[in-house]
């Protein structure tokens, strides 16, 4: 087992499903990247070489913003969010839904975790 831009990949797997389970990485994005470095998609994971796999982290880490970069944005915006007393921070901070769900019989997964 293989791990390409901290996402686990499965050797078996083809190399167009693989790179969609980045996050932050979508199939459009994984199209654009095998294209680059001229990848097949319908290779397997275990077949392709050191070099590739080395090119595939490289060329998804200069041109787009995956998995612990991408959490730390999301992380950084919703501090902001609480940080400036907004709407939208305060209900995060609470753990309530932040988008106008109904909170009276709904929305028990946003309040479980404050039942506990």
């Amino acid at each position: 087992m293989s791990y390409i831009s901290g996402a686990r990949s499965v050797p078996d797997e083809q190399v167009r499903i693989a790179s969609t389970k980045m996050e932050g990485i979508g199939p459009k994005k994984a199209i654009q990247v095998r294209y680059r470095l001229g990848i097949s998609g319908n290779i397997k994971i275990k077949e392709l070489t050191k070099y590739q796999i080395d090119k595939m982290e490289q060329k998804i880490g200069q041109d787009h913003v995956v998995h612990w970069e991408l959490k730390r944005g999301e992380r950084a915006d919703i501090e902001r969010l609480i940080s400036i007393s907004r709407y939208r921070g305060i209900r995060h901070q609470d753990g309530s839904p932040l988008r106008g769900q109904r909170t009276h019989t709904n929305a028990r997964t946003c309040r479980k975790q404050i039942r506990k």
